[in-house]
């Protein structure tokens, strides 16, 4: 995804997100995945994160819950992005994100439409928004391969 993003452009990406999110649903069956209550002190965000993984690969990701605007559209994006890649691959691309939103060098080739969130330390109140999902897949993949 091209670094010359519009904010216009951006700010349509992350409202998509919202509106219609593709990875935030009820589990059919909860026994089947590792899940993670997130939550935050100075926002709405009360989400609980879903991951089924099979032989080291993320097989399944969504959430579900109450969330902002930020936090829904930057949980469903890390989502898409994590399906079917291994532990290791969504850990580097969880890696990428964060440094990114903390202002430091960063590989955008991984995070697609995660990009939109580049500006976000700039809302120093958002950032907790922006990580709540991605904080609680990689609690998860880390607590499940101790």
């Amino acid at each position: 995804m091209p670094i010359s993003l519009s904010p216009q452009m951006m700010r349509q990406i992350i409202m998509d997100h919202y509106d219609n999110p593709q990875h935030k649903h009820e589990p059919n069956d909860a026994n089947k995945y590792e899940s993670i209550h997130m939550d935050s002190a100075n926002c709405i965000d009360d989400i609980i994160v879903y991951v089924k993984e099979d032989n080291g690969v993320v097989t399944d990701c969504f959430f579900n819950g109450v969330a902002c605007t930020i936090s829904t559209a930057s949980t469903d994006i890390m989502c898409g992005l994590v399906i079917g890649k291994t532990c290791e691959e969504a850990l580097y691309i969880i890696d990428q994100y964060k440094k990114m939103i903390h202002e430091e060098e960063y590989d955008d080739s991984v995070l697609d439409e995660a990009i939109v969130f580049m500006n976000t330390s700039k809302q120093a109140a958002r950032i907790r928004c922006a990580t709540i999902g991605w904080d609680g897949l990689e609690e998860i993949i880390h607590h499940h391969h101790k």
